[in-house]
C-alpha cells in the first residue's frame, strides 16, 4: 500500500488566479539525469503515470503555507503547487528542497525575492532590530523601498512590524499623510499607499489595533484613497461619513459597543472595497484581518445578547401596533443582521443566541411581521425565519402546532409562509422558491425528533395535514377543475408563465411528502382526488409542468403501493398519461423517455394489477409503438399472467420445484423432481410406457426411493386417505398415478422399473391419451387406475417429515407389497417384489 504521508493533489495556477486540480498521485525527490539535479516527481496513483516532474532550483521561492502546502513559479505566468494530505509528509519534501538549497527547515520561504549578501544576511539575523528612516517627506521613497523588500522574509517582515509598533511610527506616518494632501504632493501620496498596503500585509493584530483605532482609521481609509494606478483617486471617506449613516433603531447605551459596531463597519469596508485583490502569495498575509472582524462580530453579538433591556425594547416595539412602517421596517432589518452577524458563532454560542431569541419572542414577532403588506420587511423577515429554520426546525414546529390551539388555521405561522409562497410578486418566484424549501426543511421527517414520551414526526404531519395542506393545495386543485378542453377552445387553467413555476413548485414539494411521508399523504391524495388533478397538468403548454406532473404520479407508482395502484385502476388515471404521450408524436423529447420509463419500471417490477390495467385498456392505443420494446413486454407479462391464471396447476407444480420447503435435500432434489415431471410429459408417447435407459437407472433408483418415502409419509398422516382421494374432483392438469415395483438380481443389487399402472394402452387413464386425467381439458374419471393425490385447492404438497419414522415405514411397505390391493395406486404405494 502506498504511504499516505507522500500522497499529495498537484495544482497550478490558470489565468483567472484560479487554481486547477491536475490530479492525485504519491510524491518523490530524485536525481533526474536529463535535468541535471535533484527533481521532485509525482506519479498518478491511478495509472502510474507522470504528473510532475519539477527540477528544484537552487534560486527558486518555495513557500510553505498551512503545514501541508508547497507553492513555488516554476516561470513568470506558471505557478505549481502541491497539496499534502498529511503535514509529516510535506515536511519531509520542505527538507529535501531546503536540503537542496541550503537552507534551514524552519523557514517559510526559501529565498527571498530581493537577493542579498551573506553578509547582510547575517547581520540581518544578528541584528537586534530593524532601523527605519526618520520619518519625513524626503524619505517616504525610502521607506517604501524598505518595506516593500522585507514583506517576501518572514524574519525580516517580523523585524519590520516591532520597528512600526515600537516607535509609534504609523501615527506618525499619518501626520505626514496629512502634510502631502494639503500641499497636494501626488508623489508622496503614492509612496504612503504603497507603505500603508505594506502595513497590512505584515499580518499583525498589534499593528491592526492601532490603525484601526477610533482616531486613525479614517487616516487610514484616505491613504488608500491614492493608488497610483489610478488616475483620480478613490472617494472613500466621502462615502462613509457623508452616504453611510449609523442607525441605531434602539439607543445603545454603551459607548463601548457603540464604537465597536463602527470599527467593525469600516474594517470590513477596507476589506471589501479598499484594498486591492490580493494575490495568491498575498492572500494568506491577510489572515489576522479575517480575524479581526470575525472576532469582533462575536463580540458585538455576546454584547447585544446580554443587554437583555435592548432586545426586550426590540421586540416590543417590533410586535407594538402603533409603531409606524419605516421604524418596523428599521427594527427588522437590524434584526436580521443581527442574525446574519451570528453565523460566526461557535455551535454551542449560536445555541445560546436563538434561545435568547426564542424567549424573546422572536416568532410571535415575525407573525406579526410577516402580515404586513410591506415587501421589503416580509423580505426581511423571511430571511430571518430562514435562520430560524436552518438552525433549529423543531423549534418552529413546536410552535406553531401550540398557536394552532389557539388560532384559526387562516392566521398560523406556517400558512402565512405558505401563502407569501403562493402570493410572491416576483415573475421568477425568488422568494417563493426560498419559502419553498423552508417549507421543505420543516415537513422532513429526517430531522424531526422522537422521544420517549412524544414522537414529533406523528404529531406534527398529523397538524401539517389537517391545518396547513388544504392551504398548499388551493392553487392546484382551483387551476384543475375540469379537463383540458380539446385544441382551439380556451383553456380552463391559467397557463401564465408564473403560475407553471408556481404549480411546479407545490407539485415538486408534493412529490418530496410521497416519497417521504406514509399513510397522510396517501390518505390525503385518495381521498382528494389528487392525482386526478395533478394529470391535468399533463397537457400544459408548459413541458417543465407536464413533466412536474408526471414525476409526482411515478414517485406514487415507483412505492408499489396496492392502494395507490387500485386508486389509479379505479379512476383510469393511465389516460391522461397515455393521451400525452401520443399527443407529443414521434418527437423523441424528455416528456417521451419519462413516460416510456415509467412504463418500463411497471414491465420490470412485474406490477401485475397495473400491467393487466394497461394493457386491457390501453394496448389499442400502444401496440404500434415498436422503437422501444417496453409495450410489447408489458403485453408480454400480460399473456404470462393469464396463462398462468387459466392452468394454476401448472403454477401449482412450478411453485412446488421452486419452494425450497418441500425438497428433502436442497442440492439434490431439484433436478431428481425435474426429472420426474418430465418423465412424466416427455417420455410417455401414446400412452405406452416407456422404459428408461440402463444408463439412467441409477438417478432413477434415487427418485423413486425418495418419492416412495414421499407418498407413504403423506399416507401416514390422512389415515384414511382412500376415501379423501376417491371424493377429491381433479381439476386442470394432473400427475399420472406410477406403481413402483423392485425386484431382487442374483448380485443383491436392486433395480427399479418405472411402469404405468395400466398395462394396456387402450386403458382410459394412460398418460397422454385424451381420456387420462394429464390431458388438459379432458373429463376425469374416478376408476381405481386414475386416482390422483389431489385436494380441491389442487395438488398436495410433498411434506418432509423426519427419518427416524424410516423403519417403521419399510415395514409397512412390506406389509403393503403383499396385500397386492387393487386400490394401492390410489396412494402410489411402493411394492416390493421378490
Amino acid at each position: 500500500m502506498a504511504d499516505t504521508r507522500r500522497r499529495v493533489k498537484v495544482y497550478t495556477l490558470n489565468e483567472d488566479r484560479q487554481w486547477d486540480d491536475r490530479g492525485t498521485g504519491h510524491v518523490s525527490s530524485s536525481y533526474v539525469e536529463r535535468l541535471k539535479g535533484m527533481s521532485l516527481l509525482v506519479r498518478a496513483e491511478s495509472d502510474g503515470s507522470l504528473l510532475l516532474e519539477s527540477k528544484i532550483n537552487p534560486n527558486t521561492a518555495y513557500q510553505k503555507q498551512q503545514d501541508t502546502l508547497i507553492v513555488w513559479s516554476e516561470a513568470e505566468n506558471y505557478d505549481l503547487a502541491l497539496s499534502f494530505q498529511e503535514k509529516a509528509g510535506c515536511d519531509e519534501i520542505w527538507e529535501k528542497i531546503c536540503q537542496v538549497q541550503g537552507k534551514d527547515p524552519s523557514v517559510d520561504i526559501t529565498q527571498e525575492l530581493v537577493e542579498e549578501s551573506e553578509e547582510e544576511r547575517f547581520d540581518d539575523m544578528s541584528s537586534p532590530g530593524l532601523e527605519l528612516p526618520p520619518c519625513e517627506l524626503s524619505r517616504l521613497e525610502e521607506l517604501a523601498e524598505l518595506v516593500a523588500a522585507s514583506l517576501p522574509s518572514p524574519l525580516r517582515r517580523e523585524k519590520l512590524a516591532l520597528a512600526l509598533e515600537n516607535e509609534g511610527y504609523i501615527k506618525k506616518l499619518l501626520e505626514l499623510f496629512h502634510v502631502c494632501e494639503d500641499l497636494e504632493n501626488v508623489e508622496g501620496l503614492h509612496h504612503l499607499y504603497e507603505i500603508i498596503k505594506g502595513i497590512f500585509l505584515l499580518n499583525r493584530t498589534a499593528l491592526f489595533e492601532v490603525m484601526f483605532s477610533e482616531e486613525c482609521i479614517m487616516d487610514v481609509i484616505g491613504c488608500l484613497e491614492y493608488d497610483p494606478t489610478l488616475s483620480l483617486p478613490r472617494k472613500h471617506r466621502e462615502f462613509l461619513t457623508k452616504t453611510a449613516k449609523f442607525k441605531e433603531v434602539i439607543p445603545i447605551s454603551d459607548p463601548e459597543l457603540k464604537q465597536k459596531i463602527h470599527q467593525t463597519y469600516r474594517v470590513q469596508y477596507i476589506q471589501d472595497m479598499v484594498l486591492p485583490t490580493p494575490s495568491v502569495f498575498e492572500e494568506n498575509m491577510l489572515s489576522t484581518l479575517h480575524s479581526f472582524i470575525f472576532f469582533n462580530k462575536v463580540e458585538i453579538v455576546g454584547m447585544l445578547q446580554e443587554d437583555e433591556k435592548f432586545l426586550t425594547e426590540l421586540f416590543a416595539q417590533l410586535t407594538d401596533d402603533s409603531t409606524d412602517d419605516d421604524k418596523r421596517q428599521e427594527l427588522v432589518n437590524f434584526l436580521k443582521e443581527f442574525c446574519a452577524f451570528s453565523q460566526t458563532l461557535q455551535p454551542q454560542n449560536r445555541d445560546s443566541f436563538f434561545k435568547t431569541l426564542s424567549n424573546m419572542g422572536i416568532l410571535p414577532a415575525l407573525e406579526v411581521i410577516l402580515g404586513m403588506d410591506d415587501v421589503q420587511v416580509r423580505s426581511a423577515a423571511t430571511d430571518i425565519f430562514s435562520y430560524l429554520v436552518e438552525y433549529n426546525p423543531s423549534m418552529v414546529r413546536e410552535f406553531v402546532m401550540q398557536e394552532a390551539q389557539q388560532n384559526d388555521d387562516d392566521i398560523l405561522l406556517i400558512n402565512l409562509i405558505i401563502e407569501h409562497m403562493i402570493c410572491d410578486p416576483d415573475p421568477e418566484l425568488g422568494g417563493a422558491v426560498q419559502l419553498m424549501g423552508l417549507l421543505r426543511t420543516l415537513v422532513d421527517p429526517e430531522n424531526m425528533l422522537a422521544t420517549a414520551n412524544k414522537t414529533e414526526k406523528t404529531e406534527f404531519l398529523s397538524f401539517f395535514y389537517k391545518h396547513c395542506m388544504h392551504v398548499l393545495t388551493a392553487p392546484l386543485l382551483a387551476n384543475t377543475t375540469e379537463e383540458k378542453p380539446s385544441k382551439g377552445e380556451p383553456s380552463p387553467y391559467n397557463e401564465d408563465f408564473q403560475t407553471a413555476q408556481l404549480l411546479a413548485l407545490i407539485l415538486e414539494l408534493l412529490t418530496f411528502c410521497v416519497e417521504h411521508h406514509t399513510y397522510h399523504i396517501k390518505n390525503y391524495i385518495i381521498n382528494k382526488d389528487i392525482l386526478r388533478r395533478v394529470l391535468v397538468l399533463m397537457g400544459s403548454k408548459h413541458a417543465f409542468v407536464a413533466l412536474c406532473a408526471l414525476r409526482f404520479m411515478r414517485k406514487i407508482i415507483g412505492l408499489k403501493d396496492e392502494f395507490y395502484n387500485r386508486y389509479i385502476m379505479k379512476a383510469f388515471l393511465f389516460e391522461a398519461v397515455v393521451k400525452a404521450f401520443l399527443n407529443n408524436g414521434s418527437r423523441y423529447n424528455l416528456l417521451n423517455s419519462a413516460i416510456i420509463e415509467m412504463f418500463e419500471f411497471i414491465r420490470v417490477e412485474d406490477i401485475k394489477s397495473l400491467t393487466a390495467h394497461v394493457i386491457e385498456n390501453y394496448w389499442k392505443a400502444l401496440e404500434d409503438v415498436d422503437y422501444v420494446q417496453t409495450f410489447k413486454g408489458l403485453k408480454l407479462r400480460y399473456e404470462q399472467q393469464r396463462e398462468r391464471q387459466d392452468n394454476p396447476k401448472l403454477d401449482s407444480m412450478r411453485s412446488i420445484l421452486r419452494n425450497n420447503r418441500y425438497r428433502r435435500d436442497a442440492r439434490t432434489l431439484e433436478e431428481e423432481e425435474e426429472m420426474w415431471f418430465n418423465t412424466e410429459e416427455d417420455e410417455m408417447e401414446d400412452g405406452e410406457p416407456v422404459l428408461l435407459p440402463p444408463d439412467k437407472s441409477k438417478n432413477d433408483d434415487e427418485i423413486m426411493d425418495h418419492f416412495g418415502k414421499f407418498i407413504e409419509r403423506k399416507k401416514l398422516k390422512d389415515g384414511d386417505e382412500k376415501e379423501v382421494l376417491t371424493k377429491s374432483t381433479l381439476t386442470g392438469r394432473q400427475s399420472p398415478s406410477f406403481k413402483l415395483s423392485f425386484s431382487s438380481t442374483s448380485s443383491g443389487s436392486s433395480k427399479s422399473s418405472l411402469t404405468s399402472q395400466s398395462a394396456s394402452s387402450n386403458s382410459p387413464g394412460s398418460p397422454g391419451s385424451p381420456g387420462s386425467p394429464g390431458s388438459p381439458g379432458s373429463i376425469a374419471k374416478s376408476t381405481p387406475h386414475t386416482a390422483a393425490i389431489t385436494t380441491k385447492g389442487g395438488l398436495i404438497g410433498l411434506v418432509d417429515y423426519p427419518d427416524d419414522d424410516d423403519d417403521e415405514e419399510e415395514e409397512e411397505e412390506e406389509e403393503d407389497g403383499e396385500e397386492k390391493e387393487p386400490s394401492a395406486p390410489l396412494t402410489k404405494k411402493s411394492r416390493l417384489g421378490s
